[in-house]
Parts: C-alpha cells; sequence; structure tokens
C-alpha cells in the first residue's frame, strides 16, 4: 500500500471515529452527569496519550514535571479538557446532537478570528465571507429555519455550543504557541484535566454508582474523541503528500455523524439543521481555500 493510500486510510478511519462521538455523548449522559462522563473519559485518554508520547517522544516526557512544562500543562488542562469538555456535555445534554455538533464545529472559524487578534494574522475578505455563511447557517439551526423571527429553539444551549467553539479556539492558540511535541502537550492537558475534573466531583458530585454499559461509552469517548483518533489523523497528515486536501475530509464527520444521529438516537433530522450544516461547512471550506497566507 503507498503511501498516499495509507494516509486516506488513517484519515477515513479518524473521519469514521469521530461520525459516532455525538451519539456516544448523548448515549452516555442519559446514565452519567457531565463531570463523571469527562473524569472516565480523559482518564482513558492519559493512558492512550501516555502511551503516543512515551513512543513520539520520550526525552520531553521526561521533562513533563519541569517548572516551565508544569505551568503549561496546568493552563492547558485547566481549558482542554476540563473547561471545554464540561461546557460541550451540557449543551449535548440540552440540545438535539444533530443541532449541538454543528453549532460546535464553527471552531476553525474562531480560530480565524483569533489568529487575527493575537497573532496578528491578516483578516482576508475570503475569511469574512466564510465567518458571515457559517454565522447564518448557525442562526438557521438555532432558529430550527425560523431566521427572520429570530424565535430560538434553545437558546441556553446555542451560547454553550458556541462557547465551546471559543473555548477550543482558546486552548488552539495557547497550544500553537508551545513547541513540545503534540502527544506530550495533550498528555499533559489531559493529565491534569483529569485531576481538575477529579477534584471537582469529589466537592460537589458522585464517581458513581454508574451502569457498567454507561462506563464503557465513557471509556469509548476517552478512545475515539480524545486518544486514539488524535494518532490516526497525525498518521494520515504525516503521510499525505498534499495536507491541505487531507485536512479537509475531517468535515465528512458531521455529514456521516447525521447517520448515526438518525439511525441510533432515532432523532428526526430537521431540514434546518441539514442546511445548517452544510452552510457552516461550507463557510469554514470557503475561508481556507484562499491563499495560503491568508486565513
Amino acid at each position: 500500500m503507498t503511501n498516499k493510500n495509507k494516509s486516506i486510510s488513517y484519515a477515513l478511519g479518524a473521519v469514521l471515529f469521530w461520525s459516532t462521538v455525538a451519539t456516544a455523548f448523548k448515549l452516555t449522559l442519559r446514565g452519567m452527569s457531565n463531570s463523571q462522563m469527562l473524569f472516565y473519559s480523559s482518564l482513558t485518554s492519559v493512558v492512550v496519550l501516555f502511551f503516543f508520547a512515551f513512543i513520539n517522544a520520550p526525552k520531553e516526557l521526561k521533562q513533563f514535571f519541569s517548572k516551565h512544562h508544569l505551568k503549561n500543562n496546568m493552563v492547558l488542562g485547566l481549558i482542554n479538557p476540563f473547561v471545554y469538555y464540561l461546557i460541550l456535555f451540557e449543551a449535548y445534554k440540552v440540545l438535539p446532537a444533530q443541532e449541538a455538533q454543528p453549532i460546535n464545529l464553527t471552531w476553525p472559524l474562531v480560530i480565524s478570528i483569533f489568529s487575527v487578534i493575537f497573532l496578528k494574522q491578516k483578516l482576508s475578505l475570503r475569511t469574512i465571507l466564510g465567518l458571515i455563511i457559517s454565522f447564518i447557517g448557525v442562526v438557521v439551526i438555532a432558529t430550527r429555519g425560523n431566521i427572520f423571527s429570530l424565535h430560538f429553539h434553545n437558546l441556553y444551549g446555542v451560547v454553550l455550543a458556541l462557547s465551546s467553539s471559543f473555548i477550543w479556539a482558546s486552548f488552539w492558540i495557547l497550544n500553537l504557541l508551545d513547541n513540545r511535541e503534540e502527544s506530550v502537550k495533550l498528555f499533559g492537558s489531559f493529565f491534569f484535566g483529569t485531576i481538575y475534573t477529579g477534584t471537582y466531583i469529589f466537592f460537589s458530585g458522585s464517581f458513581g454508582p454508574i451502569e457498567l454499559k454507561y462506563l464503557f461509552g465513557a471509556i469509548y469517548i476517552g478512545l475515539f474523541e480524545m486518544g486514539i483518533t488524535f494518532f490516526l489523523w497525525l498518521k494520515a497528515l504525516s503521510l499525505s503528500d498534499n495536507k491541505a486536501k487531507t485536512s479537509t475530509m475531517v468535515y465528512l464527520f458531521p455529514v456521516i455523524s447525521l447517520f448515526f444521529i438518525a439511525l441510533v438516537l432515532k432523532e428526526e433530522l430537521f431540514t434546518s439543521s441539514i442546511i445548517g450544516l452544510v452552510m457552516i461547512v461550507g463557510g469554514i471550506l470557503v475561508q481556507r481555500t484562499g491563499n495560503k497566507e491568508e486565513l
């Protein structure tokens, strides 16, 4: 098998796994609180990410508790997974999966805005157009097609889903400024994120009892939302001869995800969700197809 075919295989594997996580979120939240699901899934991801970090950058891993790296790990872990996933899981709890996922998918556009503000990158007309298209897509989903009345079906859930995009974009910007190997950074953030979540549960919630099927759900999320899928995606990019083209494959997953949402969760798909999703993904692709020097 050629590197190109291997790259496609790894990318499709990552996309397929990511396509299932919205459904896994909703199913697991039926038997767990947000914090419980985050604790058990992030604990699972810590084990997986430690393995990848040990294989990819053992020397950096030995510096894990150095003063500078420790500070970065603690800050990154507070943002993601702790705050990010608690808010995202709450959005999934109060919104249909078909609405929560596309709205959360606006994070690449928020990154574009943050890159202009904090990284001093240029703001192109193509980026502005992409932002407008995707924003209209969010409004279509949030109002379930009643965009002129601006009657939001669940404003609280929409705000949560949008907030998660801003939090993830903040994490991405800070992560970009840290030049350590990716798996080491992720291991560090999830290590401390798990500690934060465990402390939060200890003082405000409960670790159990939890039915085994829901525990398996959290482990599945830890493996395929936060752990193994990350490795598959990076492997796909490393083997690709056209990383820009390979990167666009990630936008297949919300489309495929609708199939699992309808089939497993039995959600009746709204026309507004499909149109809004197409607009959000379209807006992202519009702002990414310009000059490589621009956003």
